[in-house]
């Protein structure tokens, strides 16, 4: 998206003012970098700036999604980037963001995330789900609430993925295996009996970060209530997070033992969601991690 037409930018700024209850006028409207999903403004007057993202109105629902989780997290305590407003104006659908200036990532502010996401997965919800289904980047996100982790892993984020990997194309191994593994989960899950922590959900690297004034911050959330195990599995996925921010988590929450053989089920879940994202380029990666669970169940 080059430009903002005028329908869009008119509903931004309406979005704002309504939210705000201040006037607000798109004075100046500068494409952010960083997102492979959607198109990110930054949107500024003379008195506010805040942080937009753009995509096809199909895409509303997703959006509205990620303010949920955002709130979320926010009420329990997590710093993010507040939503404001989203909407749909013609064929645009629109989230803005608070806008937030991020600074070097710096060893204490990391310490201070790991500390953070311990306190956020320490107390318990009710049962493992979500009252709303999500999305994991664009993939629809499955949250039918569960009484058992196991279950809920296999049929909630394993399965979906597997449907969704032979929808694709992506039959053969990757459907044998699936098969195999399913019927795998519940022993390799058998001896865990995780209490229902919130999670970020897609905690990567991409989607934490410290402000100029050293307090960390998380966005691009996909919530729900699941074992922590997984959200510090993902971290660990697409080449870790600094080594202050493990210690951090660890000065406040202990990690159950068999967490190492755990992680590769859990990150399991986002190889199978790049291979239907992003195409066969993890197809291998998936089949390997897939084998080597089922031998060890």
């Amino acid at each position: 998206m080059s430009a903002l037409n005028e329908q869009l930018r008119a509903a931004l700024a309406a979005a704002v003012a309504g939210a705000t209850g201040k006037p607000f006028m798109v004075e100046r409207a500068e494409p952010a970098s960083g997102g492979c999903i959607h198109a990110s403004w930054i949107l500024s007057s003379s008195t506010l700036r805040c942080f937009a993202k753009v995509n096809r109105a199909q895409h509303a629902d997703a959006l509205a999604a990620e303010a949920d989780g955002l709130n979320a997290l926010a009420a329990a305590g997590m710093r993010v980037p507040m939503p404001i407003a989203h909407g749909v104006a013609g064929a645009d659908a629109f989230l803005v963001l608070e806008y937030l200036a991020l600074g070097p990532g710096t060893e204490a502010g990391y310490r201070k995330l790991g500390r953070g996401l311990a306190l956020l997965h320490a107390p318990a919800g009710a049962r493992f789900g979500w009252h709303r289904d999500n999305y994991i980047g664009l993939t629809p996100q499955r949250n039918t609430m569960h009484d058992a982790w196991g279950e809920f892993w296999r049929d909630e984020r394993l399965a979906p993925q597997l449907e969704l990997a032979a929808a694709n194309g992506h039959g053969g191994k990757i459907h044998s295996l699936g098969t195999e593994l399913l019927d795998a989960v519940p022993r390799l899950l058998a001896s865990h009996a995780p209490a229902p922590s919130l999670l970020h959900g897609d905690l990567w690297g991409g989607n934490a970060a410290v402000l100029a004034d050293g307090t960390p911050v998380v966005f691009d959330p996909a919530v729900y209530y699941g074992d922590a195990e997984t959200d510090l599995a993902m971290t660990e996925l697409f080449g870790g997070f600094p080594a202050s921010f493990y210690d951090g988590y660890r000065e406040v929450r202990a990690l159950a033992d068999g967490y190492a053989k755990r992680r590769p089920l859990y990150n399991l879940y986002h190889v199978l969601n790049h291979l239907n994202l992003f195409g066969a380029g993890y197809r291998r990666q998936a089949e390997q991690m897939m084998a080597q669970l089922i031998q060890s169940g």
